[in-house]
């Protein structure tokens, strides 16, 4: 990932690409009016053809970035004759577009841009693929354990400090609280919020607050992995489902063994829908349930299913209701957002029910 500085000898050097134009660079940290400053003064050329832009740099290709330096070139001091440009590693189609919107012009270190003059000339490409991955901080953040620091506040939109949101993460967790499995470090806390930070969905002042719910939950969708579990047990009991319920709590509280309901078991607790004849059940150990189930293992017309996983995501954020714990709406979501037609209308359902209900006391 280049520098600023090294960006900047690019330039110096003549080595920034953008067929047909030319780039020097012809002043660093220019004084536009007063005390105001760009990061340089660039004279790009066509031929005969030339223009002058106050240029700010980005060495990095988040959205939080993108955003601070759409702010700094928007607020610069207009100048006649000279234009604004953004010089970032890379730079996507949505943000070309409001570049455009903005008539700001913008080039990446890819080969994508937008350079535009009017009445002299307009240069225009996308496409380029993303040559600097490592723009993002760390790994994705949306998926797996991590997600749980995202998921968070979609319960709560606002916590004082990074300590008091790793305590959220790990009281959530069923896995921490029941099964001993090693907590949430803060450091993971940590760096998970700088990427949600950097994303423009979380914002930090005098707290940290959930700004974007709706691009939250997107992205949670989008990074999802359904759970596969190797193991599968299939139940004939002679009770109802509630009954059911009642039988498995008292093993659970028993054995000190977490079971929750699959999202697709839990959604008519956030969404109405049919739910199927079998009640499906996550469980980190079937044996120590199964031995002590009162019924008989069958695939013939089993009403319980239990699906043994110690994916802690499933189990985070569980809600209890008349003594059986079901997974959390956002769990619920992603699981149907996952399946068919059907699932996803319904999914649109508990979408609407993790936006009413998250808590929105800010610290």
């Amino acid at each position: 990932m280049p520098t600023e500085k090294e960006i900047i000898e690019l330039i110096k050097r003549g080595e920034l690409s953008f067929p047909p134009l030319s780039i020097q660079l012809l002043q660093i940290q220019p004084v536009i009016k007063e005390n105001v400053l760009a990061d340089a003064l660039i004279e790009v050329s066509w031929g005969e053809k030339k223009a002058k832009f106050a240029v700010e740099f980005k060495a990095i290709s988040t959205p939080k970035a993108f955003q601070s330096a759409l702010h700094q070139l928007k607020f610069l001091p207009p100048q006649k004759n000279i234009g604004r440009m953004l010089i970032m590693p890379f730079l996507d189609d949505k943000q070309l577009q409001e570049l455009e919107r903005e008539e700001i012009s913008g080039i990446d270190l890819c080969g994508n841009g937008m350079v535009i003059v009017p009445g002299l000339f307009a240069v225009s490409r996308n496409g380029g693929e993303n040559r600097f991955p490592s723009s993002a901080l760390i790994k994705n953040i949306y998926r797996k354990n991590s997600s749980m620091v995202g998921r968070v506040f979609l319960a709560r939109s606002s916590y004082p400090s990074v300590q008091v949101i790793c305590e959220e993460v790990n009281r959530r967790n069923m896995l921490v609280n029941q099964r001993g499995s090693k907590p949430m470090s803060l450091s993971t806390v940590s760096k998970s919020l700088k990427t949600l930070e950097n994303d423009l969905i979380i914002e930090r002042n005098n707290a940290i607050h959930l700004l974007q719910a709706d691009k939250l939950l997107e992205k949670l969708r989008e990074s999802y992995s359904p759970v596969v579990s190797k193991k599968k047990v299939r139940i004939k009991l002679k009770e109802e489902n509630e009954l059911i319920t009642q039988t498995l709590w008292r093993i659970s509280q028993k054995a000190g063994l977490p079971l929750v309901a699959t999202g697709s078991s839990s959604v008519t607790q956030y969404a109405v829908m049919q739910r199927g004849g079998m009640l499906s059940v996550y469980c980190p150990r079937i044996e120590e349930v199964a031995e002590v189930m009162p019924g008989s293992q069958s695939d013939r017309f089993p009403n319980l299913e239990l699906i043994e996983t110690e994916d802690e995501t499933v189990f985070f954020d569980a809600r209890e209701q008349q003594n059986f714990w079901w997974a959390s709406p956002v769990q619920v979501y992603l699981e149907l957002m996952a399946g068919d037609k059907r699932d996803r209308e319904t999914a649109e359902q508990v979408k609407t029910y993790v936006f009413s209900y998250i808590d929105t006391v800010r610290c």
